[in-house]
């Protein structure tokens, strides 16, 4: 009975996550909140983030190695981009 109680507890964790900005979490908050994702992949997201610039859409998640469409649709629900900032008019 413990360990089924763990097993739910450790589970739920995962139902329940909130959504999470993939253009601005941590990776350990991107592998807590996405299924599918762990640690390796979760840094990946965030190196790629860091060298292309921000997510533009959630399905080009799927050009960083190791991230397919399957693991995409499996999430969408849950990844968010935020809102694009609009560029500042510059005072001359």
């Amino acid at each position: 009975m413990k360990k089924v109680m763990l097993f739910l507890m450790l589970f739920s964790v995962n139902i329940f996550a909130a959504p999470v900005n993939v253009n601005r979490a941590s990776a350990e908050e991107i592998s807590e909140a996405l299924k599918g994702i762990g640690m390796k992949k979760a840094v990946a997201i965030v190196k790629y983030r860091k060298d292309n610039g921000a997510f533009s859409s959630i399905d080009e998640l799927t050009n960083v190695k190791g991230i397919g469409l399957k693991t995409v649709a499996a999430n969408r629900g849950d990844i968010k981009l935020g809102k694009k900032k609009k560029a500042r008019k510059s005072k001359k």
